[in-house]
């Protein structure tokens, strides 16, 4: 704990320092192909895999399983319906949840009942079964696109007028576009149903993200303020200097919040076989360190990139560095 109480304040005082901003260009790069990649991946694999709230079907729950072979519900599933293309998860210890396409008829759906219940040795009355729709996750789609454009715009607006200045507000949002593309990049190569809880996932790392920018930004403001008056440091180097005075704090932040989604997701997913609990908390734990990465190498290092351009601020870095002792 010495160390680490050391290393942070090394990083406060500017003793030690890591180039965030310096070499921005070379994470620009990894960024454009973190986000080709994560575009390409679904169009790849021919899309998400769509849960039942999106694509319409049956919902079948077997509880007081004596196996939890999903071969055997396959098997039985597709006895009945050979179209049916069922998607068989494990629930708990005795329960397991089988989707399949949306079936003839109610007489079809109660054989196939009767099948789950002799392929995992229960009695019939454990199965129930239930008919979704696409409208529903249709809207639930939409509502959710609606909420993430009426989010980006109220954000911009507010942290336009938090800063004072657009340019941290554009870096923020170019930011958090990064994080929503790349974790459904990621969370499409895992292969995890999209559901209305995904959804909800990924409206909520929105919020995290925004909270690391704004701490960082709030340095980098206090750093910068005085740009034109100080003689020591580039503008560059200044948002450098914030981003590392506010490094250990970020990455403490980010520990937190993912120690008990990390324990949802592992222990509560896989271990415990919480499979509801999966997409959910896939889609957090990606987020939250997708977001970290994004404030320190993607949204501070372009507010700086889009500040440098500006010719009062390229005439004091010109100053500062034709003023320093050449090696």
């Amino acid at each position: 704990m010495a160390k680490l109480a050391e290393w942070g304040n090394d990083l406060y005082t500017g003793k030690r320092s890591y180039d965030f901003v310096g070499k921005r260009k070379w994470w620009f790069l990894i960024a454009a192909i973190l986000v080709v990649a994560s575009v390409l991946v679904p169009v790849a694999k021919g899309g998400f895999n769509l849960g039942i709230e999106f694509r319409g079907g049956n919902e079948f729950q077997v509880s007081q399983v004596q196996t939890e072979s999903i071969d055997k519900g396959v098997d039985a599933v597709e006895s009945i319906a050979p179209d049916a293309e069922p998607k068989i998860t494990k629930q708990n210890s005795t329960t397991m949840r089988v989707h399949t396409n949306t079936l003839k008829n109610a007489d079809q759906g109660t054989e196939v009942r009767q099948a789950l219940a002799k392929a995992y040795d229960t009695d019939v009355k454990n199965v129930s079964m239930s008919s979704i729709g696409p409208t529903w996750g249709a809207d639930v789609s939409k509502q959710a696109g609606v909420g993430l454009v009426v989010f980006i715009v109220l954000v911009a607006l507010l942290m336009a007028l938090y800063f004072r200045t657009w340019k941290m507000s554009m870096a923020a949002i170019i930011g958090l576009l990064f994080v929503v593309v790349v974790t459904a990049g990621i969370y499409s190569v895992s292969n995890f149903e999209v559901t209305p809880s995904a959804i909800i996932g990924f409206l909520t790392i929105l919020s995290y993200s925004l909270y690391d920018t704004v701490v960082v930004f709030d340095k980098v403001r206090e750093n910068t303020h005085d740009t034109s008056e100080q003689r020591v440091l580039t503008f560059g180097e200044q948002v450098n200097r914030a981003v590392n005075q506010t490094l250990v704090r970020s990455i403490n932040t980010s520990v937190v919040a993912i120690l008990p989604v990390g324990s949802i997701l592992f222990i509560g997913a896989f271990l415990l076989g919480a499979g509801t609990l999966a997409d959910l908390s896939l889609a957090i734990f990606v987020g939250i360190i997708v977001s970290a990465l994004s404030t320190l190498f993607i949204q501070a290092p372009l507010y700086a990139q889009f500040r440098v351009t500006e010719e009062a601020v390229k005439e004091h870095d010109e100053a500062i560095l034709a003023a320093r002792p050449q090696d």
